[in-house]
């Protein structure tokens, strides 16, 4: 009676993959997260978490297939794989789930599954600490410049990488308005700020694609002047 028993149980068991047997307990889901993959993007829609289990839905909508990976930092850099999915093909979705402490990540996707990947900041932290969290992702790093008569300073060989936020600060220290412009590869404007007569702008610009982009600051009665920003 015992083995019939075992039997049916086994029968049921391999009838429903949802059913939990025996002592098997499904693995909690936690936080669910959606993230949007493309061949040059990975868009995670939130970046502040409280610690626990996140379950990073992703969508590929990219040409090729993608991996996508949480890195946790090593020393100065961020190449500790805290969890990873290595394929997911373009136009399907998969899950990546993970166990975050307290700390700052990164969550990488890797059109092609190769090189460092397109990466977005992410921050865990208590419940109480969230506003301070907010504050330190709300960009990557900063960029101070400086504009005089016929210069821009602090923008010499600036090299930042896809999908990195930068906050551009900007203080003019001329006797007109000045305006900075971030131009994209193919010459299109994506951010511009325009700094008063000995005052300052700032605005946090979200880089796109690999490629040659430019900072370029216009003001009546003086010429421009551009800097080159490479996006690599």
């Amino acid at each position: 009676m015992k083995s019939r028993t075992a039997a049916v149980l086994t029968v049921l068991c391999a009838a429903t993959a949802l059913t939990a047997c025996g002592d098997d307990e499904p693995a909690p889901k936690g936080q669910q997260v959606p993230v949007t993959a493309t061949d040059t993007s990975c868009e995670v829609t939130t970046t502040l978490f409280t610690p626990g289990t996140v379950t990073f839905t992703v969508t590929n909508r990219g040409q090729q297939a993608t991996g996508v990976y949480v890195y946790g930092r090593e020393g100065d850099a961020f190449t500790k794989v805290i969890a990873e999915v290595a394929d997911v093909p373009a136009g399907r979705t998969g899950d990546l789930r993970a166990s975050l402490q307290t700390g700052t990540y990164e969550v990488a996707c890797k059109p092609g599954r190769q090189g460092d990947g397109v990466r977005t900041k992410i921050t865990v932290s208590d419940d109480g600490n969230l506003a301070s969290a907010a504050a330190e992702v709300a960009y990557d790093r900063s960029v101070t410049i400086e504009l005089t008569a016929d210069a821009m300073t602090g923008a010499d060989a600036l090299i930042a990488e896809p999908g990195e936020k930068l906050a551009f600060k900007v203080t003019n220290k001329t006797a007109g308005a000045r305006t900075l412009y971030v131009l994209n590869p193919e010459g299109k404007r994506v951010a511009e700020m325009k700094a008063e007569a000995n005052g300052t702008a700032e605005t946090v610009v979200t880089l796109g694609a690999a490629g040659d982009w430019s900072l370029k600051v216009k003001g009546d009665g003086v010429p421009s002047v551009s800097k080159r920003l490479v996006v690599r």
